[in-house]
């Protein structure tokens, strides 16, 4: 009899110290860790992704699954040789919760291997490689940007398909988003009978295009394909200009080449058609209230960054909610988010078992300071996800 009524006792304290334990989780905040470019070449594309975030954050009242944020930033500076150290700052330091980030690939691959020994939340608001959600893929890295391949192989179709080229080269950084995406065109133009004769790079993030354009000017290509972003991307469509060529051989592009960089290129980049999963003036209500936000909130325009940022957010939000914030049932988070359709201002988006967006693909011409759609490049595409066991 004592033993039987001991047994109950301790299972009524296990019980209530189970209850207090989750008490506390749901008080808690939850540390959310941003590791961002805040210096350099993207130092803009990074703001941008941390405005997003918060929009959204602050869209839900502060709080995300009930539990208040608190915020651990690292300038990431866009440097693969740094990333292992600043990410551990993130979890081994300030234990986050979950991290956010980033923008360069090569820095979201060392923040991805962290991720996955840690077994740390890690949702990717920009950086396309490839292996993130292919051979890296694991049930607690998310991200809500794009693949490179899924950026660029839509250009490749439209440049042979429609635009009705033959030969064309690549330009990009030497660098694993410049690489993929450069190659993800080739594998589209080359799929609808095109060829692409030469691609071409620099050091990232060297910005000399002289010797290259001279180079393109004397190959007379139908068409280049360029991958640049951020500082790169306008002095890059700037040159480009000035060199003549973009009367001559058209230039297409990722979105990134012209997205957030307008201002900027002016005259420059006007007719330049570009793929991404986001455009200027998509006929979407959440978009129209998106942009209404962040302009008020920010006294800025948004971009691709911006959104990409508040549906890091609105991933988080979706899976916190399926677990009542405890960021400890990872299994039963990723269900949810895999489940999920996401209302994005991008449009509606749905989460691959790789946990990337299958979304449409947008093509984009620049018209004045927009970047307008023309079409749909690639309708709810999905990336291969080669190499990935998830």
């Amino acid at each position: 009899m004592t033993s039987h009524l001991t047994r109950r006792a301790t299972l009524a304290l296990a019980a209530f110290a189970l209850a207090g334990s989750a008490h506390a989780q749901s008080g808690e905040k939850l540390k959310v860790g941003l590791m961002l470019p805040y210096s350099g070449t993207y130092t803009a594309l990074g703001v941008a992704i941390e405005n997003g975030f918060k929009l959204y954050v602050d869209e839900q009242g502060g709080k995300l699954a009930g539990r208040e944020i608190e915020y651990f930033k690292v300038d990431d500076e866009s440097d693969p040789a740094k990333a292992t150290e600043n990410v551990n700052k993130l979890i081994k330091r300030d234990k986050v919760d979950v991290i956010v980030g980033t923008v360069h690939s090569g820095v979201a691959m060392a923040m991805a291997r962290a991720a996955k020994e840690s077994n740390t939340l890690l949702i990717v608001p920009n950086a396309g490689s490839d292996a993130v959600t292919g051979p890296m893929c694991a049930p607690n890295i998310f991200r809500s940007s794009f693949s490179n391949w899924q950026s660029s192989y839509g250009m490749g179709v439209v440049a042979a398909r429609q635009e009705k080229k033959k030969t064309a080269m690549t330009i990009t950084w030497k660098y694993a988003a410049g690489e993929e995406m450069t190659n993800a065109f080739k594998e589209g133009f080359e799929k609808e009978g095109g060829k692409v004769t030469k691609q071409v790079t620099l050091p990232f993030p060297n910005v000399e295009f002289q010797a290259l354009l001279t180079e393109i000017a004397a190959a007379k290509p139908d068409a280049v394909f360029a991958f640049f972003a951020g500082g790169g991307a306008v002095k890059f469509v700037k040159d480009y200009a000035a060199a003549g060529l973009n009367k001559t051989v058209p230039l297409y592009g990722s979105g990134f080449l012209t997205d957030g960089t307008l201002e900027a290129q002016g005259d420059a980049a006007q007719g330049i058609l570009t793929t991404l999963h986001y455009a200027d003036d998509l006929a979407v209500p959440k978009d129209k209230a998106f942009r209404t936000a962040y302009a008020k909130a920010f006294k800025l325009q948004p971009d691709v960054y911006g959104v990409q940022g508040y549906d890091a957010a609105q991933i988080l939000r979706v899976g916190l909610d399926a677990v009542k914030g405890d960021v400890g049932k990872k299994p039963e988070f990723a269900a949810a988010v895999e489940k999920a359709r996401f209302d994005s201002p991008r449009g509606t988006f749905t989460m691959s078992k790789s946990h990337n967006p299958v979304q449409d693909i947008y093509l984009r011409k620049v018209d004045g300071k927009e970047n307008k759609v023309v079409g749909v490049a690639s309708k709810a595409l999905s990336d291969p996800a080669r190499g990935c066991k998830n």
